[in-house]
C-alpha cells in the first residue's frame, strides 16, 4: 500500500531563497514583447537589452510587460542576454524592502501598472 503524502505545513518545509542579482546577472523590467521568445528589457545598469527566453522557461513561465526579471547578459555581446528568473509580485515587494530594486525600475513598474 502506498504511503500518504504529508502536507507541506506538517513537514515544515521552507520556501526556496529568493534569487538575488549576483555577479553576471542584472535585474530588469520588461518593456516590450518582441515575439519569437524575445523581449526588450530596461536593466538596472541603465542599458536596454534584447533578451531571449530560454527553452526551459518558454511554455512554463508566462511574461508580460512590466514584469521584473533576472537577466544574464552575454559576455561576447553585452546588449543581449538570457532571462534567468521571473519575479512574482510578492517577490518584487521583498526586493523593494531589501533595497535591491533601484528607484528607476520602480518608476517603470508603476508606470506599466497604470
Amino acid at each position: 500500500m502506498a504511503r500518504k503524502k504529508r502536507r507541506e505545513e506538517e513537514s515544515g518545509s521552507k520556501e526556496p531563497p529568493l534569487p538575488n542579482p549576483e555577479e553576471g546577472t542584472v535585474i530588469c523590467v520588461i518593456e516590450r514583447l518582441l515575439g519569437a521568445d524575445y523581449l526588450m528589457v530596461r536593466c538596472a545598469d541603465g542599458a536596454t537589452r534584447k533578451v531571449r527566453i530560454p527553452g526551459s522557461m518558454r511554455r512554463r513561465v508566462w511574461m508580460r510587460e512590466g514584469d521584473v526579471v533576472l537577466v544574464a547578459p552575454w559576455d561576447f555581446k553585452p546588449d543581449r542576454g538570457d532571462v534567468v528568473y521571473r519575479y512574482t509580485k510578492d517577490e518584487v515587494r521583498k526586493l523593494v524592502e531589501k533595497g535591491v530594486l533601484p528607484e528607476e525600475l520602480l518608476e517603470l513598474i508603476e508606470a506599466e501598472e497604470v
